[in-house]
């Protein structure tokens, strides 16, 4: 995210302050310098705010909880209208209603009883109803939708509450902070930065300033909710991978049995010659006997001959002497 540069602060005027009689103690720390009876705001610490509360609700729009931006000054309705529709966050830009978070059940039936008139307007029953009371529904629906049209999709309490002035949303403020919500907020010079979480010093009077802000603000929203939805993305993508996966490895079973029977098939066949085999040795066998004895006698009968040869020739010579 684009850091705000020094001179877009300037050109938007965000370091004019209060009057010096207006001023609250505790803003010391962040007022530069007094000039003509007016404080000018530190904008080098305006710069540091900006980006720590800008990644603070970045984390939050990250974890895909939702983010309530308070700005009921006319100058800031319209902008906060315009900007915060656009990442679908809830805003209050009205009169701030008593007990929003507080009383945060009694809102949600009100909320549901807006609803439950929408769809009985747009329904058939509608118009079997008189005229009067069909005007006094359509003044009542349009009523509550002006306080709580914009708030109509916060199903739970939010994790955190953007103020554009503290001063005048102080119920706000206090309603957040007695329920441990997280709070932000463009804190002027006349104001207590003590009362927020994260305070980000600027003139909460000027259109522009307050342009500039919300503006950096939405952008940090945005990136979060951009990079949930890509993780979203890749965790779906990882769980199809891992089903592929799994898929595979349950056919791959079927299809080694298959290989395995189609092995078993020439394999059976082998022993059924193999089993013939041993007849024929046996037949072998029972003949081995048999040649060994002709074997014998043939060796016998062959030195009985040699025995019997110098015998025969013995009495020759004795008859030749």
């Amino acid at each position: 995210m684009e850091r705000v540069t020094f001179e877009q602060l300037l050109d938007a005027g965000v370091h004019f302050g209060h009057l010096k009689r207006k001023w609250n103690p505790n803003m010391a720390p962040y007022i530069f310098m007094e000039r003509k009876g007016i404080h000018i705001i530190d904008l080098y610490k305006t710069q540091a705010k900006m980006e720590e509360a800008a990644n603070a609700l970045k984390q939050i729009a990250m974890s895909g909880k939702q983010i309530l931006f308070v700005a009921t000054k006319k100058q800031a309705q319209d902008l906060v209208a315009n900007k915060v529709s656009r990442i679908n966050m809830p805003y209050v830009t009205e009169r701030w209603p008593g007990g929003m978070l507080t009383n945060f059940a009694t809102i949600r039936r009100t909320i549901r009883k807006m609803k439950s008139m929408e769809k009985l307007m747009s329904g058939s029953a509608y118009e079997k109803l008189s005229k009067r009371e069909r005007l006094q529904m359509a003044r009542e629906k349009a009523k509550m939708e002006k306080q709580f049209g914009s708030v109509a999709d916060m199903n739970r309490l939010p994790a955190a509450v953007f103020v554009v002035d503290i001063i005048k949303e102080y119920i706000a403020v206090r309603e957040a902070t007695k329920l441990d919500i997280n709070t932000f907020a463009i804190v002027d010079t006349n104001s207590d930065p003590r009362q927020v979480d994260f305070p980000v010093p600027a003139n909460d009077d000027a259109s522009k300033s307050i342009d500039l802000v919300l503006e950096y603000m939405v952008k940090a929203v945005e990136e979060g909710l951009n990079e949930r939805k890509m993780e979203k993305e890749k965790a779906r993508q990882e769980k199809e991978s891992e089903r592929k996966v799994k898929e595979k490895r349950k056919t791959a079973p079927k299809e080694k049995v298959a290989e395995e029977k189609t092995k078993e098939k020439p394999a059976e066949e082998k022993p059924a010659q193999e089993k013939e085999a041993p007849a024929e040795m046996k037949k072998t066998d029972e003949r081995k006997p048999e040649d060994a004895k002709s074997a014998a006698q043939t060796q016998i009968t062959a030195e009985e001959k040699e025995a019997h040869k110098p015998e025969e020739k013995k009495p020759e010579q004795n008859k030749e002497q």
